[in-house]
Order: C-alpha cells, then sequence, then structure tokens
C-alpha cells in the first residue's frame, strides 16, 4: 500500500484529523518550524553598504551583531542613556527614566540584589535568544514560573484567606470531577439543580477545556503552536486522537502554567536579564551612540537620511538602509516624509501599559513559608507576587510586588507618586503575607506608558488593525524598515524582537545580493 492509500484509508476511518496525526506521525509533516537566522552574504572589495539603526534594543542590537560580521558598516542611534530598550535591571543606584517621576535605584550594592523591571523569563522554545545567549556566553539558570506551593488570593472566597495554588487546583478539579461523576448515577439525578449551578457548571467546564462559543474543542494554546515563526500568523497544533489521550492518566491542573510561553522549561540569564544587553554590547557598543534623540527619518533615491541630535549638535546620518525599532507611536511625531499610507498605521496600533513594582525585603520571609520561587496570585490590582529563586538561603531578596496587565490598572497605579504606589502594594501584598509592610527596605515602581523613550510597552494588536496594517508596515518603504517586538507575532517577548530583525536583514540581503548580480551582469 502507499503511503497516499494508507492516509486516504485513514481519512475514512478517522477524519481530517486523523489524516494529519498520521501525517505528522509518518515525517510528511513538520510537527515545529523556528524562523532560522539569515544567512547573510559577507561584503566583499567596494560593496561596503551603511546601515543606520535607531534604538538600541534587542532588535536593533540583533540586526548589528548580524550585519557588523558580515562587513557591513553599521550605526545605531539611542534616545536613552543606556541600550537595552524594555530589556531593563535595576539595581542600587540605577536610574528609572519615568517621566515626571525619576527615580533612583535604592537597593543594596549586591549581586542577587537586582529587578527585571522588563523581561523576565525566556521560554524553552526561543530558540533565537537562547541561541545568542549561548553565543555570547549569558549563563542561564531555571526561573520556576508555576509554584504549586505559591498562593492564591481572592476577596471572594474564604473571607480573602489565601490557600496554595496546588489546594485551589486539586480542590476544584475534584469537586467538579465528582459533581460530574454523580450526575451520572440514577439515585443522584432528581437532586436539585438550579439554572445558575448549570450555569457556573457549564462556564467551569468550558475554562477548563477552553471550549470555543459552541462548548467545541478545536485547539489550544495550551499545546503549543505548529510553528514559532513571528513574521506571520500563528497557528494552533491540531488536537491529538482523543482515543489515545483517554488511555493516559495525565490530566491538565492548571492553563497558566501550560501556555506555549508560560510552561517549564523557562529560564532567566545569570545576574539579571540584561546580560543579554551586556552580551551584545561587548561585540556592538563601539557602533552604539547613547543620549542621541532622533530628530528626522526622510526617505531618498538613494537610501535613508537620519538627522539625530547629541550633546545639543544636530548629526546628519546618510545611509543606505535604515532599521528603525522607534515606538510607532513616538515615530509618528518624528519628522518625516513617508506617505500617509504607511505612516498612519504609526498611530493605528496601541501600546500597552504594564506595570512593575520591586521590593528590596530584609528577610526572605516566603522560604520559611515553604515558597521557592514561583507567582503567588490575587484578584487585587497587584495581580502577581514573584519570589526569586536566585539567592535561596541568603538574607536579603527581591520580590516582583505589582504585575498589572490590563490597561486600566496600569493607569491607576501610574497616576499616583511612586510612594503612593508603593503604599498601595504593599497594603494589597499584606492579603497573602500578613507583616509583609515590614520587610520592605526599598521599592522602584515602572509603569511603561510613562517611561521616557517608550511611552508603551507590548503593541496591541487587534485583528482589523493587523489585517489592515501589519503586511504594510512590515514592508520596507524603499530602504527604510521597521524593526522591533512591535512588527512581529510575538509583541512583548524578546524572541519577537528578534525575529522582526531576522526577517528585515534578510530582505537588505536580498537586495544586495541582487544588486551584486546586477552589477556583474552589467
Amino acid at each position: 500500500m502507499s503511503r497516499r492509500g494508507f492516509l486516504h484509508m485513514v481519512g475514512a476511518v478517522g477524519g481530517t484529523t486523523a489524516i494529519y496525526q498520521a501525517a505528522l506521525g509518518m515525517g510528511l509533516l513538520p510537527a515545529v518550524t523556528h524562523a532560522a537566522r539569515p544567512d547573510i552574504a559577507p561584503l566583499t572589495g567596494k560593496r561596503r553598504k551603511k546601515i543606520a539603526i535607531l534604538g538600541a534594543g534587542i532588535a536593533g542590537l540583533t540586526a548589528a551583531y548580524e550585519l557588523r560580521q558580515k562587513g557591513y558598516d553599521v550605526q545605531i542611534i539611542e534616545a536613552s542613556h543606556r541600550a537595552g530598550g524594555r530589556n531593563l535591571t535595576l539595581r542600587g543606584g540605577d536610574l528609572i527614566d519615568e517621566c515626571g517621576y525619576p527615580q533612583t535605584c535604592g537597593f543594596d550594592r549586591d549581586p542577587d540584589l537586582y529587578f527585571n523591571a522588563g523581561p523576565a523569563r525566556i521560554p524553552g522554545h526561543h530558540s533565537a535568544l537562547l541561541g545568542y545567549c549561548k553565543e555570547l556566553g549569558v549563563s542561564l539558570a531555571p526561573f520556576i514560573n508555576d509554584n504549586r506551593s505559591a498562593l492564591v488570593q481572592d476577596d471572594a472566597m474564604f473571607n480573602g484567606r489565601p490557600i496554595r495554588n496546588r489546594e485551589y487546583i486539586t480542590d476544584t478539579r475534584g469537586f467538579i470531577a465528582e459533581l460530574l461523576a454523580k450526575s451520572l448515577k440514577p439515585e443522584q439525578l432528581s437532586a436539585p439543580f438550579t439554572g445558575a449551578d448549570y450555569s457556573h457548571l457549564l462556564e467551569y467546564v468550558r475554562q477548563f477545556g477552553e471550549l470555543d462559543g459552541r462548548f467545541t474543542y478545536a485547539g489550544s494554546p495550551r499545546a503549543g503552536f505548529a510553528r514559532h515563526d513571528y513574521t506571520g500568523p500563528e497557528a494552533l497544533k491540531q488536537p491529538l486522537p482523543i482515543a489515545e489521550l483517554m488511555r493516559s492518566r495525565f490530566m491538565y491542573v492548571m492553563s497558566f502554567g501550560e501556555l506555549d510561553d508560560q510552561s517549564a522549561m523557562m529560564m532567566e540569564p545569570v545576574g539579571g536579564m540584561d546580560r543579554i544587553v551586556a552580551g551584545f554590547m561587548a561585540k556592538v557598543g563601539d557602533c552604539v551612540r547613547l543620549h542621541s534623540q532622533v530628530e528626522s527619518v526622510r526617505s531618498t533615491d538613494t537610501g535613508v537620511d537620519v538627522v539625530y541630535r547629541h550633546k545639543g549638535q544636530r548629526t546628519l546620518l546618510q545611509a543606505d538602509y535604515c532599521l528603525n525599532s522607534i515606538p510607532m507611536p513616538l515615530l509618528a511625531g518624528i519628522d518625516h516624509n513617508f506617505p500617509p499610507e504607511y505612516a498612519d498605521g504609526f498611530t493605528a496600533v496601541q501600546r500597552g501599559k504594564l506595570f512593575k513594582i520591586g521590593l528590596q525585603m530584609k528577610e526572605r520571609f516566603w522560604e520559611r513559608e515553604g515558597i521557592y520561587g514561583g507567582i503567588s496570585w490575587t484578584m487585587q490590582d497587584i495581580v502577581q507576587l514573584w519570589y526569586p529563586a536566585h539567592g535561596i538561603h541568603r538574607q536579603k531578596g527581591v520580590m516582583l510586588g505589582a504585575y498589572t496587565f490590563d490597561d486600566q490598572t496600569g493607569e491607576k497605579f501610574a497616576r499616583l507618586t511612586p510612594a503612593q504606589r508603593i503604599e498601595l502594594a504593599i497594603q494589597q501584598g499584606e492579603k497573602l503575607h500578613p507583616g509583609y509592610g515590614g520587610y520592605v527596605e526599598s521599592a522602584v515602581s515602572i509603569p511603561w506608558h510613562r517611561m521616557n523613550h517608550m511611552l508603551g510597552c507590548s503593541t496591541r494588536w487587534d485583528d482589523s488593525v493587523r489585517t489592515q496594517w501589519f503586511k504594510r508596515l512590515q514592508a520596507p518603504l524603499g530602504s527604510h524598515y521597521l524593526i522591533g517586538d512591535q512588527l512581529s507575532y510575538h509583541s512583548g517577548w524578546q524572541e519577537g524582537a528578534i525575529h522582526s530583525a531576522f526577517h528585515a536583514i534578510a530582505d537588505i540581503d536580498r537586495r544586495v545580493r541582487e544588486q551584486a548580480t546586477q552589477v556583474v551582469a552589467a
């Protein structure tokens, strides 16, 4: 029997899902794909090209690192006092450059006392970022994301008393399983079961299995994605055959720790996330110009002209190509000559308003409670508490004291003074750990939509805006390219930023090769 004949037979019995699984098992389909690092042709002789990179975030540093190795003349222009963009690790003495409320981090100067104010974890499938960590000598350690010994707190249950994560998961799912099992017994069918009971149960079952609006399971991000190429749309994996799954005793326990980007193995750089920035800067730092505000970006017949101001002096940078990672809402306010069908997209996408608080604690009290790393959850404004896994059993530690995701809560904290933010975070943290405030020695707060040169964090693409603008903005305008996680399907993650750089420099490489071929042909 041919492979085609076998697949036809499988389809007749099990349908299209069975065909997919059989083809996958036979190696006829790729299980998971990753966007590869572009194989850029080295420049030789007179083919030297000038590249202007606007922004020394992870996308800009990646592009500079790759292009410079191949002979390109690279210049990075960065408005801030530091490289890294939202890759920001705070230590004692560091500046928190918030508009209106600049702060100085008051943590002790100790290698273990730092706070990752931006990205703080690396999923195991972020192969591009992990590859650079290995190449740049950035040591990694496990990041504890899902800790069943951490706490869950909600004022709506147990009068606000926190319980262990594992208690909540085990008992709630056990209850639902028992309820469903009892509903199958004839002697239980006559017991009262109200409409409200039914609605609550139905909604829980829907969330439990991540069913769609028709209560049908058609795949879930909890199972991972079919590919990890963030220059294109996400694609869910096809569900595995239920007959096989039913043979297993394994059950899901909680969706957060099973999401594609949140499940073990997670990692973090030893000493802080900015060790990645330091690794890149060791290679390309001499071509980075800090404290340099871009004032104009104009496309020309031969490339791109960039005007920036450094120490009061205006400088013209003429480049063959420009890779621009300036946040699009900020770029909209910079002088340019881009046509409306391109530039109008800068303000069409919205910037996120995530907010974090870091707290230096004089004692690692959570370890006495049996919590070593991981996250506690609360339904209050602060949402999460994180416990550092590094420095275990040392005297002090830096906790994450708030991590908000929705814009409304982020704005609520941002309207407060830094002191008021910390006061509110301590007040809410007391509900999880009585006496919490007595341990706080120093604190920092980071509202990303108020941070200088950022004014926001991960880009918010809704479906209509993405359909209208993503492909147009991802494509170059002449020799001008937009990059950064803002131009990826993985906004908010460093992997998305790296892939955006890959996409742009691969196209530059293609164009340079074609130009070289045309010159030879002429």
